[in-house]
């Protein structure tokens, strides 16, 4: 712990403070600058001889942010342990260490239990003025049965297994036998035989090596040679599907039966948009060419295979007719995943077509679902999807299945659109147009789905769009244009509002 050096004889207590660390601690040479500091507000005090240059935080949110930090500097040469070695920060306002004796620090916002056992071993890890236990030690310290008084130490078996399934989908087979083999080795001087045994049997089941009761839903699947499943975007999957369930079982806007032009027209202009939301962009004019008089650019010769496809796919009467509710199963169901994202891209051989992803694939700070985590967490999705009764419904959610889930190369923003208006035309519904200027509301809002678990932003957001899209007629494509044009619908400055067309078609 480096000490914080004393104030200069001439030095501005202001200054000095503010240049102290965000969370310190105190000592004899410092004590009366920091009093002095405390009484102008420059610095508060958050525990004995710990203290904080942020004096507007609410305390009790100040120490649980910073509760590893506050632990660190008031219990050092301790060992983060038990559930919050794995968690890495407080259960119900309580964090979990092990040190030389038994002591309860209680702090606004906050409790520091340190339970009395060894120090730190072998591959336990340095961390600020603490350590933080190994995995292996951790998840021992969890399987140990103890008495329950207050919050519990230990994770619940099932929030256990979940993590060790998570384990083998990150680092396979022979990442959950290095956790089991280092754990063998702190038997002894954890006193763990039957954590240990507890631990190599829900091993085991995930392995199929061996037979062993599980409770996670996730480890159930991957032990019983079932598809495994990617368990938080289903937890988040669940979220949508109860907003859309309570809130949105009224929502319609039926269209009338279109002609073959009116078909066009409508899917040339939804091809057009859906490619530029992905980057995808060219003058009206220019994909109109592409894809109703096949004059393609040789200067951008793939993304004109792009919108075309789309295009291809869109104005496709035998599978935008569809819905998967009619479908018998899950394999059904991936089999027009497939078929569909093999027209999308049916120009684009090095995308792999109609072929779920390899490799990992995201977005920005987003992972999106892992693999072997695919298939699993599109059958689960389709479960919840199932019990879903309206058009609207179904479109917002398959949408956002496959959005989340990303099940290809390439092509899962403009798949996933096509879902959601092949859900709204099987019903006789009118098809959502993602204008390019509603581009960053729609993205938006699937962020904060994805992040925040808020689903209500992002049907709104559909719900608006859907009712511009029923008011176009697309009987004529230049006035179609036009309208579009007077609605804003093109802008991309992000400085225009979306308007309503005039007079509904």
């Amino acid at each position: 712990m480096s000490r914080i050096a004393p104030r200069a004889p001439h030095e501005p207590l202001h200054d000095w403070a503010h240049g102290l660390p965000g969370l310190f601690r105190s000592d004899t040479t410092i004590t009366k600058d920091v009093s002095a500091a405390v009484r102008r507000d420059l610095l508060r005090k958050v525990a004995p001889r710990l203290y904080t240059t942020d004096t507007t935080t609410p305390l009790e949110r100040f120490t649980r942010q910073r509760a590893v930090e506050v632990a660190s500097l008031l219990c050092p040469g301790a060992v983060l342990s038990h559930r919050s070695a794995l968690e890495m920060r407080p259960a119900e306002g309580t964090l979990f260490l092990t040190g030389k004796y038994e002591r309860t620090i209680r702090l606004p916002g906050l409790t520091l239990r340190l339970i009395r056992g060894g120090g730190p071993l072998p591959q336990d890890m340095s961390f600020l003025d603490m350590h933080r236990a190994s995995d292996a030690r951790a998840f021992l310290e969890n399987f140990k049965r103890t008495k329950v008084r207050g919050v519990s130490r230990a994770l619940p078996r099932a929030d256990l297994e979940t993590r060790l399934e998570r384990l083998l989908q990150d680092k396979g087979e022979e990442g959950l036998n290095a956790l089991r083999d280092h754990a063998r080795t702190l038997v002894v001087p954890l006193d763990a035989d039957d954590a240990f045994d507890e631990l190599d049997a829900v091993i085991g089941a995930l392995l199929q090596s061996r037979p062993a009761p599980l409770t996670s839903p996730t480890a159930l699947a991957r032990a019983s040679g079932g598809r495994p499943f990617d368990a938080r975007r289903i937890a988040l999957l669940e979220v949508l599907h109860d907003e859309l369930q309570n809130e949105w079982g009224q929502t319609t806007r039926p269209v009338h039966h279109f002609l073959r032009h009116e078909l066009q027209h409508l899917a040339f202009i939804e091809a057009y948009f859906s490619n530029f939301i992905e980057g995808t962009r060219f003058e009206v004019h220019e994909a109109e060419g592409i894809v109703l008089r096949d004059e393609f650019p040789r200067a951008r010769p793939e993304d004109a295979h792009d919108i075309r496809g789309t295009f291809e796919l869109l104005s496709d009467e035998s599978e935008m007719r569809v819905s998967v509710s009619e479908l018998d199963g899950y394999e059904d169901f991936a089999g027009m995943l497939t078929r569909r994202h093999a027209t999308l891209l049916v120009g684009r051989p090095d995308k792999r077509p109609g072929e779920f992803k390899q490799l990992a694939n995201r977005a920005g700070n987003t992972q999106f679902v892992s693999p072997e985590l695919v298939e699993g967490t599109l059958e689960r999705g389709l479960s919840l999807f199932a019990t879903l009764t309206t058009q609207f419904q179904r479109a917002a959610f398959m949408m956002f299945l496959v959005t989340e889930v990303h099940p290809f190369d390439d092509g899962n923003g403009r798949l996933a659109r096509a879902m959601m208006n092949a859900e709204l035309w099987a019903g006789g519904e009118a098809r959502i147009l993602i204008a390019t200027a509603y581009r960053t509301d729609y993205l938006g809002t699937l962020r904060r789905l994805s992040r925040d678990q808020a689903p209500r932003d992002y049907v709104r957001m559909l719900d608006r769009v859907h009712e511009f899209s029923s008011r176009l007629d697309y009987a004529d494509l230049p006035a179609l244009t036009r309208t579009l044009e007077e609605c804003n619908a093109f802008d991309d400055s992000g400085r225009r509002i979306l308007r309503l067309p005039k007079s509904v078609a």
